[in-house]
């Protein structure tokens, strides 16, 4: 899986055995217990949300969010 973050275009981990070879120790856990339990039909969605959080895309979408907030035009 691939995505653009910061301008840049970046690969993310595409296997349940990446994502957790990319989370620290705690996280793994975490994953590990939320995992197990998800729906089928919610899995694709799971994965790639935790896929994400291997990254610095939640880092730029709550400064996107900050911005609009303060009311600042962010079309580019």
């Amino acid at each position: 899986m691939r995505t653009v973050i910061a301008g840049q275009l970046v690969e993310l981990p595409g296997t349940i055995a990446a994502i957790r070879a990319a989370l620290d120790e705690d996280r793994v856990k975490e994953f590990d217990a939320e995992i197990q339990h998800v729906p089928v039909a919610d899995l694709p969605v799971a994965l790639a949300r935790w896929a994400l959080s291997t990254t610095e895309a939640d880092r730029e979408d709550s400064e996107l969010f900050e911005r609009l907030a303060r009311g600042e035009d962010v079309r580019e």
